[in-house]
């Protein structure tokens, strides 16, 4: 087992076997992780959010970006959100197989991590791996989060600037993405734009962003085809600032999530899951009363 020392020095450096073991510690809350986290210098590292419905192309478009970014000699690291596995609570991995042609490269770290039931698409053990990955060396971090619509906004606490991914056949879904995904989409792109529909579609989400006080870029890309990704690139490469307020209420918004994971931490769900079956039995059976005293006998 190395030492915080050791762990930090390597996460400085870059090294990705160290990289991965302090990520693996964090996720499974295994000591030393919360010296670790401690000991952080977090850096100014910009993260890109990536998200949108299933078969958008959310992976491909990752893809696109990340060799885009190593013509240039670019280090970039990739979170890829999966669901959690309901038989191990893990992640199910389905990153190794979307984006199996960068893991040679010795510039491209990806990590999967699992949701852990987390209804936003983020789980505390997100927000404290990418943490550790801003305070390596890399030029650029990824979020790819699973696509599970517009509960997914959570994303919008976590990153610098938020990609929604969407496709032509979206159109029918626009009212819908008004009223979820216009929250926390600091640019839309409309993948796969070589299909029929696709430039009306855009053009009805750019009068949609213009009706909102600040202007959204929509953007057309077909990443399997490396079209349109240029201009997108550069908007992912210009500065934004936040203002003061919007990172301090984040920073508030993140420790209330931290505060609530290490309170909840002891609860062992299976237990919980038994001591519900017991009680259910019970005709007097009330759940508001059963977790007042649960709690006070945890």
């Amino acid at each position: 087992m190395k030492s915080v020392d050791d762990l930090i020095k390597g996460i400085l450096a870059g090294d990705f076997k160290v990289l991965a073991r302090a990520l693996t510690l964090v996720e499974n809350d295994i000591e030393p992780s919360s010296a670790l986290l401690r000991s952080l210098i977090i850096k100014n590292i910009p993260v890109v959010g990536i998200t949108g419905p299933p078969g958008a192309g959310k992976s491909t478009l990752v893809n696109t970006i990340i060799n885009s970014f190593l013509n240039d000699d670019k280090r970039i690291a990739v979170l890829a959100v999966d669901p959690t596995s309901p038989f191990n609570f893990g992640s199910l991995l389905g990153d190794r197989v979307r984006m199996s042609q960068q893991f040679n490269k010795s510039n491209v770290f990806i990590r999967s991590v699992a949701t852990r039931g987390a209804l936003g698409g983020i789980s505390v053990k997100t927000l404290e791996m990418l943490d550790i990955l801003k305070a390596s060396n890399f030029d650029l971090i990824l979020v790819e989060t699973v696509g599970v619509g517009q509960s997914e906004v959570e994303i919008a606490g976590l990153a610098d600037k938020t990609i929604v991914v969407l496709v032509p056949e979206s159109g029918d879904e626009i009212q819908n993405i008004k009223s979820g995904l216009m929250e926390i989409a600091q640019a839309f792109v409309v993948n796969k734009a070589d299909r029929d529909g696709a430039n009306n579609f855009a053009n009805n989400l750019k009068k949609m962003v213009h009706q909102q006080t600040e202007i959204i870029p929509v953007f057309k890309t077909v990443a399997d085809k490396g079209e349109g990704i240029e201009e997108l690139l550069q908007w992912i490469l210009t500065p934004i600032k936040l203002a003061d307020d919007r990172k301090r209420f984040l920073l508030a918004d993140k420790a209330l999530k931290l505060i609530q994971h290490y309170k909840m931490k002891d609860i062992d769900q299976q237990k919980l899951r038994l001591a519900v079956d017991k009680a259910f039995a019970e005709v007097s059976f009330n759940v508001y009363q059963f977790a007042e005293e649960y709690l006070k006998r945890s």
